[in-house]
């Protein structure tokens, strides 16, 4: 049976928090669908300190801040985005149209429809968080999305130029310095100056993710997100100073970062506790990682791999990072994680900015339903059907006809019967109970 050796912060002093954003989400979109632009603009000098005229930047704007980077910094924006754009091309091949007879002239089929618009938020206002810009941008113009639309709050004041860089380089086609709420709803609802999107993506604080929560429905979003999260899974391989770092490494993120050590070990366990004391002295995100793991991170010391398999499926969490004798068996045996990063020479932070799967992933349980950000989420399969000959049409309409009759369908049932009438040559009596007069009967 698993000991703790720390646990975090309990489920109702989470909820209690979540309350609270809830709440004033609610209140600012509203606002927000009432008034629109007046309303964005207040709120952007509210909580960013942030007016201007338009808050799309210009093309020149655009090009003053790719100049502000060097050419190294461009080389490694642009090396990012070439793996991204990569894994995201070979996904995309992945899914494919079909089309099949599967009766005698019956056909069914399905097509990969790109979504018309989306919107990506790239949070910025803490770090300039420029790679989420290729995970949503570059991802979502690989689908085929004929529009795309970015925001990113002022950093310092001022539009971020690695961010900026980063949404133009990577394809966007509108980029708007906007933040928060005030950006979401913008995309989501539209205002006078901003027509609204299809699908919001992008991660972002608790009150970004709460604004996106409350406008599913209305459009499409990528998933339902929280706080970062990482589940470091280790045996006796690896040491304490390299789970401390992997630990505080995603912890750093802000205050209410889960960071989970998982081990067979409570020798490694105990060493990583040391490790992570020793690390937080000289961090200097410490103030965040701090906080994070004080109130939300723990430690577990389980019995064998089989029970680390339970346990890890149960906290579902965003990132996984398996150090062990095996790390196979967890990529065989786990089911509910946002994104596996096996073996020690990877981690979390290759996958946060260069090495080409996505970052944008579930939180809060959500592994347990869905994944990540990928291609797919901007893309609707939709199906279709052709009937090619007056036989199919009769056989399908008389099983149809009986089918809706068991579910006292009449009106359905007669779509059926019509065509059993005029393609079976069948007298099937109308709406499956009694024949049509004369003045109703629909003739072939």
């Amino acid at each position: 049976m698993a000991i703790y050796l720390k646990k975090g912060a309990s489920a109702e002093a989470k909820a209690s928090t979540d309350r609270q954003v809830r709440d004033s989400v609610e209140a600012i979109l509203a606002d927000i669908e009432a008034r629109g632009d007046d309303a964005v603009r207040e709120l952007s000098i509210k909580f960013d300190k942030w007016d201007r005229d338009s808050y799309r930047l210009t093309s020149d704007e655009i090009q003053a801040c790719i100049d502000q980077l060097s050419p190294q910094d461009l080389h490694d924006i642009e090396f990012a985005q070439t793996q991204v754009r990569n894994f995201a091309q070979i996904q995309r091949d992945s899914i494919k149209d079909v089309e099949v007879e599967t009766l005698p002239g019956v056909v069914l089929g399905h097509k990969n429809l790109p979504l018309n618009a989306a919107g990506c938020y790239v949070p910025g206002g803490k770090y300039p968080l420029l790679a989420s810009a290729h995970m949503s941008v570059i991802t979502a113009k690989v689908a085929g999305v004929p529009r795309v639309v970015t925001c990113a709050p002022p950093f310092q004041g001022k539009p971020a130029p690695a961010i900026v860089a980063a949404q133009a380089l990577a394809g966007a086609d509108e980029i708007y310095c906007l933040g928060g709420i005030q950006a979401v709803a913008a995309m989501g609802l539209g205002t006078q100056s901003i027509a609204p999107v299809d699908i919001l993506v992008g991660p972002g604080n608790a009150f970004v993710a709460e604004a996106k929560r409350q406008l599913f429905g209305r459009v499409g979003i990528d998933l339902f997100a929280g706080p970062t999260e990482t589940l470091v899974i280790a045996d006796e391989t690896v040491d304490g100073e390299l789970c401390a770092t992997d630990l505080l490494g995603q912890a750093e993120h802000g205050p209410d970062s889960p960071a989970i050590l998982l081990t067979t070990s409570e020798a490694l366990a105990r060493d990583t506790m040391r490790e992570v004391e020793r690390l937080l002295a000289i961090l200097p995100t410490a103030d965040h990682a701090r906080k994070a793991w004080e109130n939300f991170g723990e430690v577990i010391v389980a019995a064998d791999d089989a029970e680390m398999v339970r346990i890890a499926d149960d906290i579902a969490s965003e990132h996984v990072q398996v150090m062990t004798r095996d790390p196979d068996y967890f990529l065989k045996n786990m089911t509910n994680y946002g994104a596996l990063f096996l073996g020690p020479r990877t981690n979390v932070s290759y996958g946060d900015k260069v090495i080409g799967t996505n970052h944008t992933l579930p939180t809060k349980k959500a592994a347990r339903y869905t994944g990540g950000l990928w291609v797919g989420k901007f893309i609707k399969t939709c199906t279709y059907q052709r009937v090619l000959t007056d036989e199919a049409s009769a056989l399908i309409g008389e099983y149809c006809s009986r089918l809706c009759a068991l579910e006292g369908f009449a009106g359905h049932g007669e779509q059926a019967n019509i065509r059993v009438r005029r393609y079976g040559g069948r007298n099937v009596p109308y709406a499956g109970v009694a024949e049509p007069s004369e003045a109703t009967r629909v003739h072939a």
